[in-house]
């Protein structure tokens, strides 16, 4: 299979196939950490799906008939062995997996903002299992390159894409942080609950930027706090639960930050309240989830008393 870089000419090549190189050294280790996830995706590398539905709302890899018992059984354990899945809906070999998100909404919130797609070089930071990328391939893209830091996350990919055979879909082990590496290279970004997670947001923005071809599209979706004026919330310790929030902004505050890292035409498309029905507990997400993270006698706060967060979606491009 050829290397996407050779897509990429402004890339920092050596330094991203440095960081491969030794990120494979690591996902070739016997550490009981690399084994839990690496395991079951060889297990599950000699199928190919023979159907592939991704312009639906559930990512269809692979139909129910096409496998044996043995093989579907392997499958099963294969895909338990990557829970909790955060994103979703899928349907993986008649396998169904109800993520901890309905994904799907937030697809279609942002299907009327979306950028022509077709034949471009697109970029999904925190990629997760990949569940956006799919839906982005329905859209043919010449590349989508996922940057996923989590080994579960990353494996869930890997597995998938390995069923579905997708050669213009890739990730790598990297955060946002490497996007350095990647000068002037993307027509499209997606970055999708990231920037509350990030001690310096307006920097992250800017990193971003500079993996940005010319008039580029960026895509930012964020949790938020309701009001108008521009301002963030910085958590004593968590938000929602989440020990690793650290700016809670309004739409306006986040559109300043668009603005400040050097975007135009920046645009709030979307916001909307979270709630239960989107985030949840399931069979395949056995964990907390956003009814744990709200406070019981008042869904208007958080657990620790602050104000119950919105999503916010806004586009910005780079001139």
């Amino acid at each position: 299979m050829n290397d996407y870089l050779d897509l990429l000419r402004h890339a920092d090549k050596d330094a991203i196939r440095a960081l491969r190189a030794a990120n494979e050294q690591l996902l070739g280790s016997d550490k009981k950490g690399i084994l839990r996830f690496r395991e079951p995706f060889e297990a599950v590398r000699h199928l190919r799906a023979g159907h592939l539905d991704l312009g639906g709302d559930t990512v269809t890899i692979g139909a129910g008939n096409e496998l044996n018992e043995t093989d579907r059984q392997t499958l099963h354990e294969t895909l338990r062995a990557f829970m909790p899945w955060r994103k979703g809906p899928w349907s993986v070999f008649g396998i169904d997996i109800d993520a901890e998100w309905r994904s799907c909404r937030k697809w279609g919130r942002l299907l009327p903002e979306l950028p022509d797609l077709a034949g471009k070089r697109v970029a999904d930071i925190g990629s997760n299992n990949g569940y956006y990328m799919f839906r982005m391939a329905h859209h043919r893209p010449e590349l989508v390159l996922g940057f996923e830091p989590y080994l579960q996350h990353y494996f869930a990919f890997q597995t998938l894409n390995s069923l579905a055979g997708l050669d213009n879909l890739h990730t790598e082990l990297l955060g946002v942080e490497h996007l350095g590496l990647y000068e002037n290279c993307f027509d499209v970004i997606f970055l999708m609950g990231i920037l509350y997670h990030r001690i310096s947001p307006v920097e992250s923005l800017r990193e971003v930027k500079k993996a940005m071809r010319p008039g580029g599209t960026l895509i930012v979706e964020s949790q938020a706090i309701p009001g108008d004026a521009p301002i963030a919330l910085f958590p004593e310790k968590t938000y929602a639960k989440a020990p690793g929030t650290f700016f809670v902004p309004t739409g306006a505050c986040l559109a300043n930050w668009l603005g400040r890292a050097g975007f135009r035409e920046i645009k709030i498309f979307c916001s909307h309240p979270m709630g239960p029905d989107e985030q949840r507990k399931t069979d395949w997400m056995t964990f907390e989830s956003y009814h744990d993270f709200i406070d019981p006698a008042d869904p208007s706060k958080t657990i620790e008393g602050y104000p119950a967060p919105l999503r916010v979606f806004l586009k910005g491009v780079n001139r």
